[in-house]
């Protein structure tokens, strides 16, 4: 079962602020079909970005385990950073391989000493993910694990997966070495990837079920050809109400699943949503929090801080659960008649219910289960929610301007070449209070 409901009762309160009433969502709907148009005509003709939406169909999973059959090992180092990295720790994390896959995504050398040394190198494959095959952060990573592989005695191309353009160093690389190598999706943003290689290479070589996520995105692309309104598709519902929502002052999408395992996911929305719709003066600002931990520090802010926030609620129906031993000690002994998945439920709908008595707009999602169909479902209507969002807003959704600039300025910096960017560095206004 692939299904995925989104609640948005909570969000429908044409008095509060910010709020939306069911009818200005009736006349956004006009726009919504309008939309939905340009996004099946981009999809049918393959355009950039767009083409993002076909990958469950596009995407071989026969053709991924089969690049990765000859790669044993127990443990998988992912080294990528942003789209090339979230995605695939996402997947993994719902198929409960989270302790066996690691990643690479940042480049604090002690973080990446720390993560080298603990690792059983010999019992660990090497994931390495970059479009362009140029990413700095990426290459000096890849180049300080594969000293580490030579000083532990591991021959490093016995171990190495590559996920790449057509052209680049990291291709190069692979096909120099005879390195299983596959191809990072034509037209698809690294964010938008995650149905993919790019997403799906970890979980593969640690014998995960991609084949089921990507029929769980399957499931989610066919309910948008189907669909058309946001009243009939999910992804098109949450997309609409965020968007509806940010135009009436919602500026911050806090996103509080609760499950552990949905923990990668809000860091993977984080870049999608932010990376996509920050632009042009617009976008909500994504909060990343988790249920029922943050009850406990970031509800009051949700709760009782500015009204600027949508609150976006996410858990499964169906969960494997625990029971809570009985006691007799007072003020404990209510709890023993229930299970850990009640008490997380009563949370959740507690948290629910205090957001919306305080008129703090909230978005129910609910999936069946956090397995492998159900987070492909998951992030492929999630997916179809922000380019739906992008094409109400007016933003060019799959580009990330401000991102390509960071990256000039960091490569001019390192001498990777002349960039304007760099010299924006040295122009920086100093002030600076302490020392000597």
């Amino acid at each position: 079962m692939t299904d995925l409901t989104v609640d948005f009762g909570n969000a429908l309160d044409a008095e509060a602020t910010p709020g939306v009433s069911e009818g200005a969502l009736e006349r956004l709907d006009e726009r919504v079909a309008r939309a939905h148009d340009t996004i099946t005509t981009g999809m049918a003709e393959g355009e950039f970005g767009y083409a993002s939406l076909n990958l469950p169909e596009r995407t071989d999973a026969a053709a991924i385990e089969s690049a990765v059959a000859d790669i044993d090992a127990d443990h998988v180092l992912t080294v990528g950073i942003g789209g090339s990295a979230l995605g695939a720790v996402t997947v993994s994390a719902a198929l409960g391989l989270a302790d066996r896959h690691h990643t690479l995504d940042n480049v604090d050398p002690e973080e990446t000493r720390r993560l080298l040394d603990s690792l059983p190198l010999e019992r660990t494959a090497v994931n390495v993910v970059s479009r362009s095959g140029t990413t700095a952060e990426t290459l000096a990573n890849f180049l300080v694990v594969r000293e580490a592989l030579d000083e532990a005695g591991v021959d490093w191309t016995d171990r190495t997966v590559v996920t790449t353009g057509e052209s680049g160093p990291l291709r190069e690389a692979a096909e120099a070495e005879g390195l299983p190598a596959l191809d990072v999706p034509d037209g698809v943003p690294g964010r938008f990837s995650a149905l993919s290689a790019v997403g799906l290479v970890p979980a593969a070589i640690l014998g995960g079920d991609i084949g089921s996520v990507l029929d769980g995105g399957t499931a989610g692309r066919e309910a948008l050809l189907d669909g058309g309104s946001l009243f009939d598709y999910p992804g098109y519902t949450y997309g609409a109400v965020a968007y509806a929502l940010e135009q009436r002052g919602a500026t911050v999408n806090a996103m509080l699943p609760y499950a552990e395992s949905l923990e990668s996911f809000a860091e993977w929305f984080a870049q999608l949503w932010a990376e996509s719709l920050g632009k042009d003066g617009l976008g909500q600002t994504p909060a990343r929090a988790l249920g029922a931990t943050d009850q406990h520090s970031q509800l009051q802010l949700y709760r009782s801080g500015r009204h600027d926030k949508l609150v976006t609620l996410v858990r499964p129906r169906e969960r494997d659960d625990v029971d809570i031993p009985a006691t007799d000690v007072e003020g404990m002994s209510y709890l023993g008649d229930a299970t850990l998945g009640e008490l997380l439920d009563a949370e959740f709908e507690a948290t629910e219910a205090s957001l919306a008595a305080a008129d703090q707009p909230n978005v129910r999602v609910e999936l069946p289960r956090v397995d492998a169909a159900g987070i492909g479902r998951l992030l492929f209507d999630i997916e179809a929610a922000c380019v739906l969002a992008g094409e109400l807003m007016g933003v060019e959704t799959f580009t990330q301007p401000a991102v390509e600039w960071g990256k000039r300025a960091a490569r001019g910096l390192l001498g990777g070449g002349e960039f304007a960017e760099a010299d924006a560095v040295a122009e920086k206004t100093t002030r600076v209070v302490g020392g000597e």
